[in-house]
């Protein structure tokens, strides 16, 4: 295609000359972090493919089961696969599992008894987390069950205070827990090796300590996952990265079978665990999706990578900064203010296929301590590895941009937020010139 025809066709979509130029020069120093990119999706697709393979995954893995949903086959045959690629003894996959939080939360509280304690020791864990602990009061929480909680901060520098840990960890000490994401907190993600490093630590101070990890928005970013380096279990959503933007709900823990054992009589009932769950026809998106995943990852890496590069130019402090290694999905704007962060939102939505002509508003989000902007015109409700930004309404007005399931589409709708922030006067056009 040529110049001419970009630029007329990115006019069309309501992006003037000045700003498409802008990206396009920015895209000019990251050929070689996107051909990187593209090696590590090119090596995740072999996994999944090869797990698929071993697997002997079937058109009949892809028809539903309805009821009880007992022998399930393409449910018992993806649980298998989901273990090969995350390296782990077993897998719960499930369509029961609503989302992220509840995946964790399913996977504490399977895990945790009364007089137990949970140490997080990547400080304090994702808002919609402190609930089901009981930081925040909440009904049903560990904390109403009698399990106690306890967290050690990162260093200044994003590491691990050994130091701090060492000091938390007691003999009711039951479940380490890790998150690998930055969430809304203003720290580094965090690579497989470090948590790989961090496991090993806390296993030489108390070698029966549990450790999970929250693996959400991490899949498939690296060539190996932290289920591979020690832990006891992983947990993730499938509307974020290993559903491929096909999946329409669910999430998995994977991890020593005892744990999964434990996490299924959690989700369903003592004595029927795993072997109940009807799939309900969504089968083939589950697999779909998974085989999917390793690209579309790439994708929304790609354009997490140019969100920061773009904004980094232009001033703002973004985490992970515009060169740093990426060891998930979600990038960090940091606008200082409500109206420059609302504008933003409203130019990722407007760069949506669902939903464009709407304006994001801050609402009272459920497991949240502030209102919550959301920009998402996606095919799944709620799903971030589709092109998406949210940002809570307070001090220091941060974005978190993550998703695109093309790079194409991250990449316009970067550019239509940029669009957008010069329409509002947050910028002027000729910040963007070269």
């Amino acid at each position: 295609m040529q110049i001419l025809d970009k630029i007329n066709i990115y006019s069309a979509f309501g992006i003037r000359p000045s700003v498409y130029e802008f990206g396009e020069k920015i895209l000019e120093k990251l050929k070689a972090r996107f051909s990187q990119i593209d090696e590590v999706a090119e090596y995740n697709q072999l996994k999944v493919l090869k797990a698929m393979q071993e697997h002997k995954v079937s058109e009949a893995c892809l028809m539903g089961s309805t009821g009880y949903g007992y022998n399930d086959l393409g449910r018992e045959t993806l649980e298998k696969v989901y273990a090969s690629i995350f390296g782990t003894e077993d897998a719960l996959v499930r369509p029961q599992i609503t989302c992220g939080t509840h995946a964790l939360a399913i996977a504490l509280s399977s895990a945790l008894h009364p007089g137990d304690e949970l140490l997080s020791i990547t400080g304090r864990p994702y808002d919609t987390l402190e609930e089901v602990i009981g930081i925040r009061p909440s009904k049903g929480s560990l904390k109403e069950y009698g399990v106690s909680y306890a967290e050690a901060e990162l260093l200044p520098d994003g590491h691990i205070d050994r130091e701090a840990i060492a000091a938390k960890i007691n003999e009711r000490t039951r479940l380490i827990a890790i998150q690998r994401s930055k969430g809304y907190a203003e720290r580094r993600s965090l690579s497989v090796d470090e948590i790989g490093e961090m496991i090993s630590f806390v296993k030489s101070l108390k070698s029966d300590v549990l450790v999970m990890v929250d693996n959400c928005y991490g899949e498939f970013v690296e060539l190996h996952e932290p289920s591979e380096m020690g832990a006891d279990m992983a947990v993730g959503s499938l509307i974020k990265n290993p559903g491929g933007g096909l999946a329409s709900v669910g999430g998995y823990i994977v991890g020593k079978k005892e744990c999964v054992e434990r996490a299924a009589y959690r989700l369903t009932s003592p004595g029927l665990g795993k072997e109940v769950g009807a799939t309900l026809g969504i089968s083939r998106e589950f697999y779909q999706g998974l085989f999917l995943s390793p690209v579309v990852t790439a994708s929304a890496l790609k354009g997490a990578i140019f969100a920061a590069n773009i904004y980094e130019e232009l001033g703002f402090k973004v985490l992970p900064d515009g060169g740093e290694d990426r060891h998930d999905i979600i990038q960090a704007v940091t606008f200082g203010g409500r109206e420059a962060l609302l504008s933003f939102c409203k130019g990722i939505q407007a760069a949506a296929p669902v939903d464009s002509h709407v304006t994001p508003e801050p609402w009272a989000m459920p497991g949240y301590d502030s209102e919550v902007v959301m920009a998402a015109g996606s095919f799944v409700s709620g799903s971030s590895i589709e092109l998406s930004a949210d940002g809570p309404l307070k001090e220091p007005y941060n974005a978190y941009f993550q998703g695109g399931i093309t790079w194409p589409h991250a990449k316009a709708g970067i550019l239509r937020s940029l669009e957008q922030l010069i329409r509002d006067g947050i910028l002027e056009e000729k910040q963007v010139v070269f």
